[in-house]
This record gives C-alpha cells, sequence and structure tokens, in this order.
C-alpha cells in the first residue's frame, strides 16, 4: 500500500454549487422513463466491465486490498447489482393500482405512483471505496433522482475514477456530482440542504449526520456498523463451517460491516472447532501481492482499535493463538477463546482480522447471546437441520440473515440489505432498496358527476342516523340480509346519489 491520495477540501461555496448543479439537472433526468435511465445504467456498466482491472489497481492501491477480495468484493456485486436493476427496475417502479370499494368510492379508482425525492447526498466509506460508491449512487439515479457523492477522505482516487468513468460511460449528465472532501465536506453537503442522505460508516458519524439531518428534516438511510454472530451447531457441516469462519472473519482483513466479529459454538465441539479454526487461520497469507489472502488495514485509526480490543480480552483472561503480529499496515489473524461478554472484542465493533469464539450449551442461549449486542446488521446460523436454521434465523434481531452460509446473502441483488438496532435504518439493494429512494404518491380519480356527495354539507341529525346506519352495514355483525333488513330506511337516503351516478355511467354507455 503506497499510501492515500491526499485530498482537499471543495469549500462550502463550492458544495453549494455542486448541489445546485445537481438540483437544475433533476427535472431533465426525472423526466426519463425508467427503462431510459436503466439504458444510461447498462452504459456504465459496460464502462465497468471493460476497465475492470484498471478499478481493481486503484482501489488496491488506495485501500491495501488483494486483487482477488477488489475483484469479488467491488466490482463483481456492483455488476451484478447494475443489471438487476436493468432488468427489473421498470416494473418495481410501475404505478401500482389499489383495490377500491365500490360502496364508498363509486366510480373511483386509485392508483400509487413511485416518484424520485430529488437531490440524494451519498457519503460513502473506505472500506469498499467503489461498491459502497457506486452502488447507492446509481440505485438513486435509477429511482429518478440526482446525486451528489461524497467519497471516503482515504480514497480519493476512486472517487477521480469514478468521475472518470462516467466520462467515458457518456452517462447521466450532469446528474451525478462527485465532491472530493473529509467531514468537513460531508458536513457542508448536508447543510446545503439534499433531500436524501445515505450514509455508511461508523455509528459515531450515523448519530452526528441525524443532528444535521434534523435540521432540515432530512430523511435519512443510514448503513452503520455490525458485530455479527455465528452460530455453529454441533451438527455443522464441518469442514465448509470452518472454512467459512476463517473466510467470514478474515476477509479484507476483517474490514467488512458483516465479517464474523462473534463465533458461538455449541459446547459438544468447541475446543475442536478453536483448534481448527487456528489451522486454518495459520495458512493464510498477508500482504499485498497478487497471491496473498488479505492485505492492509486502510485507516490507521482502525489499527488502534484492533490493537485496543486484542489487548482488553488478554487482559480480561482470553486466550489466543499468539500475539497480534503486525507489519506496518499489515495484521495479522488472531483467533481468541475463552472469551465473554464484558470484553470490548464482544461488544464493539472491531473490523479487523480477530475471531472470537465462545461456547454455547443449548439453542436459546445461543440466539440469546447472539442477541446480546447493540448491534443488529446480519449473522449466520451453521446447521445441517435446516429447519433448525430457519427457526433460529427467525430469531434473530438482525436485518439479514444466512444458513449454512456467510457474507454473501448480502451480495444478492435481489436481497434487501440494511440493520436493525445501532446498525442502522433502511434498505437498499433489492425491490426494497430501490423503493427507499422514492416516495409513494396516492391518487384517487373519481369519474362521477354527482353535485352532492353524501359526506359534504349541510350536516343534519337525519344524516347523522343514515350515515351510522350505512357503517353498520357496511361493517356491523351478521349475515349481508340482516343488515341490509335493520338498516333499510337508511340506505334508502342514499338512493339518490347511486342513481345519479348509475345514469352517468349509463350515459356514457349509450
Amino acid at each position: 500500500m503506497s499510501g492515500v491520495m491526499q485530498v482537499q477540501n471543495l469549500g462550502g461555496e463550492t458544495v453549494r454549487e455542486r448541489l445546485h448543479a445537481a438540483r437544475a439537472a433533476f427535472a431533465a433526468w426525472s423526466s426519463l422513463k425508467p427503462a431510459e435511465r436503466a439504458s444510461h445504467l447498462a452504459a456504465l456498466r459496460r464502462v465497468v466491465l471493460r476497465r475492470t482491472d484498471e478499478i481493481v489497481d486503484v482501489v488496491c492501491r488506495e485501500t491495501g486490498k488483494v486483487p482477488t477480495e477488489a475483484l469479488l468484493g467491488e466490482i463483481y456485486p456492483t455488476l451484478e447489482l447494475m443489471r438487476y436493476y436493468e432488468k427489473h427496475a421498470a416494473k418495481i417502479l410501475a404505478k401500482r393500482a389499489v383495490p377500491t370499494s365500490p360502496l364508498a368510492y363509486p366510480f373511483s379508482y386509485a392508483y400509487v405512483e413511485q416518484r424520485p425525492l430529488g437531490v440524494v447526498a451519498v457519503i460513502s466509506p473506505w472500506n469498499f471505496p467503489f461498491q459502497l460508491s457506486l452502488i447507492p449512487a446509481v440505485t438513486a439515479l435509477l429511482a429518478g433522482n440526482t446525486v451528489c457523492l461524497k467519497p471516503s477522505e482515504l480514497c480519493g482516487a476512486v472517487g477521480e475514477l469514478i468521475e472518470d468513468l462516467l466520462r467515458d460511460a457518456e452517462c447521466f449528465h450532469g446528474a451525478l456530482q462527485v465532491l472530493p472532501g473529509d467531514g468537513q465536506t460531508g458536513r457542508q453537503l448536508i447543510e446545503a440542504g439534499p433531500d436524501l442522505i445515505f450514509f455508511t460508516g461508523s455509528v459515531v458519524t450515523g448519530r452526528t449526520i441525524m443532528e444535521l439531518a434534523a435540521r432540515n428534516v432530512t430523511p435519512s438511510i443510514l448503513e452503520l456498523g455490525g458485530k455479527d454472530p455465528m452460530i455453529v451447531f454441533d451438527d455443522a457441516p464441518w469442514e465448509r463451517t470452518v472454512r467459512a469462519a476463517v473466510y467470514g472473519a478474515f476477509a479484507n482483513s476483517g474490514q467488512m460491516c458483516v465479517s464474523v466479529e462473534r463465533a458461538y459454538v455449541q459446547r459438544g465441539i468447541y475446543r475442536q472447532f478453536v483448534k481448527a479454526v487456528i489451522a486454518q487461520a495459520g495458512e493464510l497469507r498477508v500482504g499485498l501481492a497478487s497471491d496473498n489472502d488479505y492485505g492492509a488495514i486502510t485507516s490507521p485509526r482502525q489499527i488502534a482499535v484492533i490493537e485496543d480490543h486484542y489487548r482488553d480480552a488478554v487482559a480480561r483472561g482470553a486466550k489466543a493463538s499468539g500475539p497480534l503480529h503486525r507489519e506496518g499496515s499489515l495484521i495479522h489473524p488472531v483467533v481468541l477463546w475463552d472469551v465473554d461478554h464484558s470484553m470490548k472484542l464482544m461488544r464493539e465493533e472491531t473490523f479487523g482480522p480477530l475471531l472470537p469464539v465462545m461456547p454455547f450449551d443449548n439453542e436459546d442461549e445461543a440466539v440469546c447471546l447472539a442477541n446480546d449486542s447493540e448491534f443488529g446488521l446480519n449473522g449466520s446460523v451453521w446447521t445441517t437441520d435446516l429447519e433448525k436454521g430457519r427457526r433460529v434465523a427467525a430469531r434473530l434481531r438482525a436485518g439479514g440473515c444466512a444458513v449454512n452460509d456467510v457474507i454473501k446473502n448480502v451480495g444478492h441483488p435481489g436481497l434487501p440489505f440494511g440493520g436493525v438496532k445501532q446498525s442502522g435504518f433502511g434498505r437498499y439493494h433489492g425491490p426494497e432498496g430501490l423503493l427507499s429512494f422514492t416516495q409513494p404518491v396516492s391518487i384517487l380519480v373519481n369519474s362521477g358527476r354527482m353535485t352532492l356527495e353524501p359526506n359534504w354539507f349541510p350536516y343534519s341529525e337525519r344524516r347523522y342516523r343514515d350515515l351510522r346506519g350505512f357503517m353498520d352495514f357496511v361493517f356491523g355483525e351478521g349475515s349481508l340480509l340482516s343488515r341490509f333488513r335493520r338498516n333499510w330506511d337508511a340506505l334508502k337516503s342514499f338512493r339518490e346519489y347511486f342513481t345519479f351516478n348509475l345514469r352517468q355511467k349509463l350515459k356514457k354507455l349509450d
């Protein structure tokens, strides 16, 4: 890792100018049909695919990833989600008819339109700077919004690359503005007044964004940290589970919000499991070359967190597979056991290559331990009893879960992704994710021509009794015939209303 590119803040006036430029582009962009916007997305997808090796090189240089990690974690899910929305966006965003009661709303029909919000501010993190910038940005664009994207200041070259890809694809035409800078630029962007904020990052920064957003009552989608549990039952598929634990904990140096950060293993196989994951982790190759398994820690601040969590766990009695071996920004994998929930390692997001393992005795205890966290982003359950796997997954307080798989479920383009509790709120990916960047607008159309409706003025005691009888006829107990008989006098008062509308309908048929 050669060091991150230094970026300069734009300044408040320039930030406001960029937001105004995005707002000026909104009218033309939002007027395009979803299929037309999808054609622009397809052009960008083709450019990303053609320039994949270049993107991988830039990402690796900026973050310290190994090339295969950049390919699988940054490029593949981006391409897959783009293609998914190209195929399905028009249907997801289509006008939706809503059934309407012929008694309460005669000669009326209703529908819901999904309309874009305006300018979306996307503030992206450094751990997946390409994927977590481009995916929310193109989702917002496909929904008809324009976008101001502020990439992480630790990955300025990725932001420049995204701008170049847009020029190459000749798409979006000013609808996507890239704003380089640090937290100050992010604050200025929020204060400039976007119509929606999409943020991926830490809980601490998420709270600050909520405070700033509240001043303008700006809606927000926050994808924050995770402390994802892996529950391993004694009937789990052994070799697959061990390999998955090592991959889930150490892929991308553990710098994923959906990394395995807590492994709970049934007591009968606990010691055997610890030995197996230590052996597997010991085979991992750490470095920046293309044949390494994982690379560097991108942020120097995160190294301090990892070191603190390791020291705290050992001081409180945890056993470790070895000392914390660090070579600059490279940290070798460590497995820890005899851990408990008093340790920072089990309570706070580590975001690094540490795998703590803790035993449990039964299903209820496993669920209790997994849910004993302020986070709730993702998790996994491992067992050959799929009924049990689904049952336990249903009891986890998390935005998502996989049974006998790890991490990969969050990359499924059709599944909504997001968290609960301190892991944030809102969703992206899937139909729900695309709709998150729109607002539903309800339309009711009345084709009748009556000059007076039963609910209009003037009111009277008689009108009250008639309406009360009508409500009993519609919602009361008993058979239809019995409700009709007991409310006959009230229903007669509405005959003029229904007769008038029926005459109008018949005239149209003549």
